[in-house]
């Protein structure tokens, strides 16, 4: 598994938050999404590594720009 911060600017309200955790989760491979509008990112954990590619082709629709992608090893706990 894998952990993907998606870093996005053009997020301004709740509805905003829920619109990019939906796009998201259609990407193959995505388990769980947790966007923050304060925090200008996406929290993603996948089972596979996600490329800028993907999520550009994901969100580059929407309106919403994505700045930067950085991924690191996800063990679930417990």
């Amino acid at each position: 598994m894998v952990r993907v911060t998606a870093f996005i600017e053009g997020m301004r309200c709740p509805m905003c938050e829920a619109h990019i955790q939906d796009v998201i989760r259609k990407v193959e491979g995505v388990k769980r999404v947790k966007a923050s509008r304060k925090k200008k990112q996406a929290m993603i954990i996948s089972e596979k590594e996600l490329s800028s590619d993907e999520l550009h082709k994901a969100l580059d629709p929407t309106g919403y720009t994505l700045q930067d992608v950085k991924s690191e090893p996800y063990e679930k706990k417990g």
